[in-house]
């Protein structure tokens, strides 16, 4: 996959989450029906990095230490937070069940798994972002900084030189 899919992928998720993380912004039924979009689209997300973390699960035993294996444990809690927020949200929901015609269990339980997962979803998506800023900000260099600024920026005019035509008498 190449970077730049990557970046929007990412942006897009990004955005989603934000938007979904405060219900009041959007009402109940657009931040169901977002979150139910953003799930899909972390599906997706992890299924481009499917080999990464095949291939770190492998590895994380083998080494003390090292970088990789912090992201991999960030993945692992934000990806079962997710999960967590995603089934507690559908159990308590108010818009998508009734369209399936199933009654939701809205018990505190429930509501308080929502509300508690959805934080730790926050905080590890924060974590993951820290951990892949220099990604982030290269990413962004590259695909958008640069085109906006070819975009923007006067081109500049190379000077026409001067054609000095001689009549011979």
């Amino acid at each position: 996959m190449s970077v730049k899919t990557n970046l929007w992928v990412d942006t897009a998720i990004f955005a989603a989450f934000l938007i979904t993380f405060e219900p009041a912004l959007t009402g109940i039924a657009i931040h169901e029906w977002l979150s139910l979009a953003l799930a899909a689209t972390l599906i997706v997300h992890l299924v481009l990095h499917w080999d990464w973390v095949i291939k770190v699960g492998i590895q994380f035993f083998r080494k003390l230490f090292h970088a990789s294996q912090l992201d991999f444990i960030v993945d692992a809690v934000l990806f079962a937070a997710f999960v967590l927020v995603m089934l507690s949200g559908i159990l308590i929901s108010k818009s998508v069940l009734p369209v399936l015609g199933i009654q939701p269990n809205a018990s505190q339980a429930w509501r308080f798994l929502h509300s508690w997962s959805a934080d730790v979803c926050l905080v590890m998506t924060a974590l993951h972002f820290a951990l892949h800023w220099k990604w982030v900000v290269n990413a962004i260099k590259r695909y958008v900084a640069t085109p906006l600024g070819r975009i923007l920026s006067p081109r500049k005019t190379q000077p026409t030189p001067a054609v000095v035509t001689v009549e011979k008498e």
